[in-house]
Order: structure tokens, then sequence, then C-alpha cells
């Protein structure tokens, strides 16, 4: 078995092991913005086609002690690169961390590339071309405390660019944040599920892909992998069918999403028309004030403007207490969650959350608040 790591948004790590867990990864352990874990070749494909959470799943290929320079270009050709690359092949570096000695991630890149290329000279008489854009190998550096890791990186794209979003708005969600959003408010499919501030429709596709068990990955072009000398085309294919193969045809629950934009309304159809569920998820154009429960219980999510790239002009203040106003007279018997990047307007909902859980979108500090609404 080989060792792995998928990398999450900071805060999501027992989650993201959660979920390797289901996909039958071995040994999990939750670590600083993502998890480690062990598997063959067949988990790595299928932690990329079907995990929703992750951003990357990263090979690792070797540690080493690197105090400064000439430790990172020694351990780097420790490696024999002809492994995983010939001179045909394009690569590129991406370097995370620093040290003492090393402490520019662009001058630590440049090393690491260095002593790849000047080994395949000496090997091959000839060297890999850098392509930073579509690499055939990606390759992973990470010092860390003197210490440095190098693996290769399996998912090319960030897992969180689905592919079936070509249109968004001002402020999107991830991808994997919306997913992981759904997952931390333990719904279920058997429950509605409705978001009334949808924008292009994130948080309803993306609680559709997993009600239908749609695998997120089916919408991609290729992963990083596909390029690598040891790809199994037949082994992928034979995992895209079988993921095919268990799609749900209906919805247990119905899923609504309305927004008071036109254009966001239109984006959302688009998005939905990209990964299939049109006909089987409802949006509409409509204003929070006009916004009633379309059924006695469900789950409301919702992502309002915090007054960081939306709606910073606008009474905020106002629209949160509107927000409130409708959750309590009119979504009795419902559960809501909201997430809030402003703790100040948060406080205008007027209501009292009975859970509230820290994540991060981006690098913005957030709460994922609970209410039950009786």
């Amino acid at each position: 078995m080989k060792q792995y790591f998928a990398t999450v948004a900071r805060g999501l790590e027992t989650l993201v092991a959660q979920e390797l867990e289901q996909l039958g990864a071995h040994e999990v352990e939750p670590g600083f913005c993502g998890a480690s874990f062990k598997g063959d070749r067949t988990l790595l494909y299928r932690v990329n086609l079907w995990a929703r959470l992750p951003f990357r799943i990263l090979v690792k290929l070797q540690e080493f002690p690197c105090l400064d320079t000439q430790d990172l270009y020694n351990g780097i050709q420790t490696i024999d690169w002809s492994e995983y690359l010939n001179p045909d092949s394009t690569l590129a570096v991406n370097a995370t961390g620093k040290s003492d000695r090393l402490n520019h991630t662009h001058f630590t890149a440049l090393q690491v590339k260095k002593a790849i290329v000047e080994q395949q000279q000496e090997q091959f008489g000839d060297r890999s071309n850098v392509e930073t854009q579509d690499p055939d190998l990606r390759i992973n550096v990470h010092i860390d405390r003197d210490v440095c890791t190098v693996s290769l990186d399996s998912s090319g794209n960030s897992l969180h660019r689905r592919g079936y979003r070509p249109v968004m708005g001002a402020a999107p969600l991830k991808e994997s944040l919306a997913a992981a959003l759904i997952q931390l408010s333990s719904w279920q499919p058997e429950q509605m599920f409705y978001d009334p501030l949808c924008g292009s429709g994130t948080l309803p596709l993306e609680a559709s892909l997993k009600a239908l068990n749609i695998a997120p990955g089916l919408f991609r072009e290729r992963f990083g992998f596909e390029t690598w000398l040891d790809f199994d085309l037949t082994l992928l294919e034979e995992l895209i069918e079988a993921a095919k193969n268990s799609q749900k045809d209906a919805l247990p629950a119905p899923i609504w999403g309305s927004d008071k934009d036109e254009k966001a309304i239109e984006n959302a159809i688009a998005n939905a028309t990209s990964c299939g569920v049109l006909d089987r998820v409802w949006f509409s154009q409509m204003d929070l004030s006009e916004v009633v429960a379309p059924a006695d219980s469900g789950v409301l999510f919702c992502n309002p403007p915090y007054g960081e790239r939306l709606g910073r002009d606008s009474d905020l203040g106002a629209f949160y207490k509107l927000l409130g106003d409708v959750l309590k007279q009119r979504f009795k018997g419902w559960t809501a969650f909201v997430l809030s990047g402003n703790k100040e307007l948060a406080l205008c909902i007027g209501l009292k959350s009975s859970q509230r859980t820290a994540v991060f979108n981006g690098t913005l500090p957030c709460q994922l608040m609970k209410y039950d609404l009786y």
C-alpha cells in the first residue's frame, strides 16, 4: 500500500478523514489542512473520482531531513525520477512551507526542478520541459521544520473544480466547501432541501449530487494521474462505469433554490444542465421577502452576503433581520443553516443558534449556524 495525503480547507480535517474511511482508505490520520491515508492504485483513482471534500490527493514519494539548499538537492536526487518521468514528459513543481534557510517557495521549487532535470541529463542526455499550467507530472514539495516531503499530485486541477459549473456568480462558494457544509449539517436526502439565496446554485447542486449518488469526478476532463507513466486506463474506465451504474434516477425529496437575481437563476439552470440534474432540481427567481416554506419540514441552507464582496454598500443589517423574520415566521418545523463571515450581521438574524461550527470560506473565518425553528 502507498501513502497518500488528501489536502482540504482548514477546519475540515476530521470531516475529510471520515469521508476517506467511507471510501475504503486505510490508516486514516487527520493532519493540518488534510488527512494521510494508505491504499492501492484502485483507492487512489476511487478517491479522486468520489471524494467531495478534498482539493488534491498527493502520493508520497519520500521524506528526508532538509536544513538547506544542498540537503534539498541531494534528497531530490536520491529519488529515481525515471520511474515517474521521461524526457518527453513535462513537469511542474509546486513548493509549500518553509524553514529558516529555505524560506522562499519559488526558490525551493527552482532547486527541486534543477535536481530533477540534472539527473535526467545524466541518465538520458535530455530533460523534461517545464509546463506550469497542464504538466504531465506535477510534483509537490513541502518544507516543514527542516523536513522535506516530496509527493506527486494525482489530481491535476483542484478537485473542487468539478467541471459542471461553467458560469458563476460574483461570490461563489467552492463546490468542496458546499459539500462540506452539507456534510456538517447531517442533512439526509429524505429531507427537503431549500436555499432561498442560491446564487449560481452550488449548494442545491451539491445536495443533488449527494442525493443521486453522482460521483463529482465524473464531470472532469481528466485527472493528473492520467498522464503518468503507470496510468491504468482500464482500471479508471471500470471505476467510471461502476460510478455511472450506481447513480439513482430520482430524488427521495425535493431540492429547491431561489434567488432575487434573474441572472443568478439563469446561471444556476445552466449549471444544473451541465451536471444533468435540471429535470430534478427546481430553481426560481424570488425575492427573500416572498419566500415561504414549500413543505411542513425540511432543511434550509443559505450563504448570505458578508459585506466582503457582495452587498458591501447595501443595508445588510436589514437584510439579515429580514432573513431572521422569514425563518421565524414561515419555516416552523424546519432546521436552518446559515453560513456567515460577519458576527455583527449574524446577530441581526435575531434567533438563538443551537449550534455553531467554525469553518473557513477561503481565508475568511466563518461560522455555520444551526437554527431549530419551532
